[in-house]
């Protein structure tokens, strides 16, 4: 009998979490757009400071809602509000050692890889002795640009650009 109505309870808590949106705060002025790319639609602006809910997130992007208005804006432009108590994604999070690992903390500018994608990633060590065995030495290379006709040359910099 108190087992079921853990269970239950349990399962009541994660089934209210999950219903719960997730609400952020806007953390500098971002247009709102149709898609989770940076040359989509625009459909919309945000100030800084503006109340949204998190309704979905992909790869370095999250879908919200403010103003009446949904979009996406990339992840850095959103500050999560920390959830209450009754977190159970957290909480789970914590107990699997999944959450505040430090594999994975923040991914932007990938294109090909999801988070997903990042945080199951495995050494390989078959596709890095493949992709070692493509190297050759300065000579080799010398030979291979000679046979093609290429030759080194010197660019100068251009006026004014820092010379590093």
């Amino acid at each position: 009998m108190i087992k079921n109505s853990l269970l239950g309870l349990l399962t009541a808590l994660a089934c209210s979490s999950a219903m719960a949106a997730e609400t952020g705060v806007v953390l500098k002025p971002d247009q709102l757009r149709a898609d989770a790319f940076s040359d989509a639609k625009v459909v919309g602006n945000l100030s800084k400071n503006d109340a949204v809910d998190i309704l979905n997130k992909k790869g370095a992007w999250l879908q919200i809602k403010s103003g009446g208005k949904t979009g996406w804006v990339r992840l850095l432009t959103v500050k999560r509000n920390s959830a209450g108590g009754n977190n159970v994604a957290g909480v789970v999070g914590v107990a699997t050692g999944r959450s505040g690992t430090g594999k994975v903390v923040s991914t932007t500018g990938i294109r090909g890889l999801s988070a997903e994608d990042l945080k199951t990633a495995q050494f390989n060590e078959a596709e890095t002795k493949k992709l070692e065995s493509y190297t050759v030495s300065a000579d080799e290379a010398k030979q291979f640009a000679a046979s093609g006709g290429l030759s080194s040359r010197q660019t100068p910099y251009f006026q004014g650009a820092s010379q590093q």
